[in-house]
């Protein structure tokens, strides 16, 4: 799960917002993603605290949201909740929409998945640009994770490494290459590297047309156009190489 200081990082003017607006901010992180029923001044005291901010006094402020007119909080008992209408505003505004919560969580999922530190680092860059709707971004890097992830497959076997340098001998006839260490690999580029693991036998034809798929797809976000990279669109890519490459080759 996404640590909250995380989330305040990455939520779009978090710390320029007023009290008021961090308080449901992050209310409506203890209630989305935290998944809890409610909250009490203790929790979301602690909450400020995790992210770097000093707490307004809880006691003063939760009261008053839960007594404006329409409220903002719902008191419950054990604690407050958001008010329905501000959960569906916060909702839309912060990421909480059924698809970008299913593809947050299949990005914040992946860790026990990637014990390599390159490989984590390009994942939080991937979620970090989801999260702040840079549509475009969180496809280039998660196509990078999905590519850096592949590669370090193929070198963490030594029969998968023959395999692909069996593939490289005989679809790059005259490109005299043998991978022994993985900056090698860049001596391929992505698309030949795909063509030589699917010669090779390493993936089936599924998985790579998929991947080769997505390197258009990339390609079309990397290199200057006017393709509108649409969240439908990195919600479908992202989706797609992480349940059908980074979760299948492991």
């Amino acid at each position: 799960m996404t640590s909250i200081a995380d989330f305040a990082g990455s939520a779009p003017g978090f710390y320029r917002k007023t009290s008021v607006d961090q308080l449901l901010a992050l209310a409506w992180f203890v209630e989305a993603r935290q998944q809890r029923a409610s909250f009490d001044g203790a929790h979301m005291r602690q909450c400020f605290k995790d992210v770097g901010v000093d707490p307004p006094d809880m006691s003063i402020y939760l009261p008053r949201l839960a007594a404006k007119k329409p409220p903002q909080l719902v008191k419950e008992k054990g604690g407050y909740r958001l008010a329905g209408v501000v959960r569906r505003a916060l909702d839309t505004q912060l990421g909480g929409e059924p698809t970008a919560v299913a593809v947050a969580k299949a990005l914040t999922d992946l860790p026990s998945s990637l014990p390599d530190l390159a490989e984590r680092e390009f994942l939080t860059e991937a979620l970090n640009c989801y999260r702040v709707r840079a549509y475009r971004a969180a496809v280039i890097m998660a196509w990078n994770l999905t590519y850096d992830h592949f590669v370090r497959w193929v070198f963490a076997d030594a029969g998968r490494l023959a395999s692909m340098n069996g593939g490289i001998a005989a679809k790059y006839q005259k490109k005299p290459l043998t991978l022994a260490k993985h900056e090698d690999a860049d001596e391929l580029k992505e698309s030949e590297f795909i063509e030589a693991a699917r010669t090779g036998n390493l993936l089936d034809k599924n998985t790579a047309q998929i991947l080769r798929e997505k390197l258009n797809r990339r390609n079309m976000a990397a290199h200057p156009s006017r393709v509108a990279i649409t969240q439908h669109s990195a919600d479908e890519m992202i989706t797609d190489l992480v349940t059908n490459v980074i979760l299948k080759l492991v």
